[in-house]
């Protein structure tokens, strides 16, 4: 497979750089994090920005970007504010729902995000006790006394205190017909139904993300919540969550390149016995395994936003090897910066410090290092039990 980029993507990555070079400065960055989130006319810019670049536009229609191009546009963005970004939540609820809905549910919400910059929804579909496992759902529709009833429980569910609604993934009870898999609905919910309860959650990273766990207690349903495009349930969700893994993956490479570069940087500047540090070869060495790491996520990433994009024989397990390796080789590569710039990496201040929290988290979110494996392990050996590789 060739890696060069085209021309068109190139511009795209400068294009997006100085956007990303005029909004993320630090002092921004550690004030949005305290903020839990950007400012509107930023997130507006991004949303002019990213939907009026028609030349550089690169899809089959070429009206959009291909899957690489967006994994290329959140890695600059992330390198760029040394932080994750709502952008790639953005980005991945907006395929969600274009999926499930009919394009007379989907162009609504759409369009208010162009206008605003904000999703008008927050998606929730991880729970307390399924997480990665998504089949292992409990949140449930139930017709009970001639009512439609929501209940269960959702959790990191990002910006769900906030958003004027939600895009709840439930279990349908009244669906008795044998499948393999349960039946699968979404409901595009106002957050303000009865029965309906949010609680914010404190994490240790990801500042600019507002997370919550939303309860869901006898909340009655009327039928034109419910989104009627998508008939695939869980088989259509599945694969759209290998999506959601190249924008978190695109993060984390973004976020590994900004610690490289600060800890390349303060080797050159920081002397110790009267020598720069980047002299050391301990410090080299250090260096040197950092840049293989970089070169190695980089390669994963767009190897599998590839076969993602052009449903490849493989993708499956090209999405699940790069989410299995690229968030822990991007939070060990933002631990070694820390290490080579000691005392000051170890501060709140610190981007790399940042960089590294954020990174830690993104090997839990869509995915878990430890379900990669399981979905790899199997498609590993169906790959090796057939001739043709």
């Amino acid at each position: 497979m060739d890696l060069t980029l085209s021309d068109k993507q190139k511009q795209l990555i400068f294009t997006f750089r100085e956007f990303g070079k005029t909004h993320f400065t630090d002092d921004h960055v550690v004030q949005w994090c305290k903020d839990q989130g950007l400012p509107d006319e930023v997130v507006k810019e991004f949303v002019d920005l990213y939907f009026n670049l028609p030349d550089l536009m690169d899809n089959e229609k070429g009206d959009g970007f291909t899957l690489t191009s967006q994994a290329l546009i959140l890695e600059e963005l992330s390198r760029c504010a040394g932080a994750t970004l709502p952008f790639q939540n953005d980005l991945f609820n907006l395929e969600i729902i274009e999926e499930f809905a009919t394009s007379s549910e989907f162009l609504p919400v759409l369009n208010d995000y162009r206008h605003t910059g904000r999703l008008l929804f927050a998606l929730a579909i991880s729970e307390p006790n399924a997480g990665s496992d998504s089949m292992n759902m409990q949140t449930y529709t139930q017709t009970s006394n001639g009512k439609l009833m929501l209940n269960g429980v959702k959790t990191y569910v990002n910006n769900g205190e906030y958003a004027p609604f939600l895009l709840v993934a439930a279990i349908d009870r009244d669906d008795e017909s044998p499948k393999k898999y349960p039946s699968l609905s979404f409901w595009l919910l106002p957050r303000d139904l009865p029965g309906i309860t949010a609680y914010p959650i404190s994490k240790i990273g990801q500042s600019m993300l507002p997370f919550a766990t939303i309860s869901f207690d006898n909340v009655e349903l009327a039928p034109e919540y419910r989104l009627s495009g998508g008939h695939g349930g869980f088989r259509q969700l599945f694969r759209l969550l290998e999506i959601g893994r190249v924008f978190t993956c695109a993060s984390s490479v973004g976020m590994a390149q900004a610690a490289m570069q600060d800890a390349a940087a303060y080797a050159s500047q920081r002397k110790a016995f009267g020598v720069e540090i980047g002299n050391f070869q301990q410090i080299e060495l250090m260096l040197t395994d950092m840049e293989i790491d970089l070169f190695n996520m980089r390669a994963m990433l767009y190897r599998a936003a590839h076969d993602v994009e052009t449903s490849s024989k493989h993708e499956r397990l090209s999405a699940a090897l790069m989410k299995r390796y690229i968030p822990e080789t991007a939070t060990k590569l933002a631990s070694k910066a820390m290490q080579i710039l000691g005392g000051s990496g170890y501060s709140e201040r610190s981007r790399t410090g940042r960089i590294w929290q954020d990174c830690r988290g993104n090997q839990i979110a869509e995915g878990t290092d430890e379900i990669m494996v399981y979905i790899a392990g199997p498609l590993i050996l169906d790959k090796y039990r057939t001739s043709n590789l």
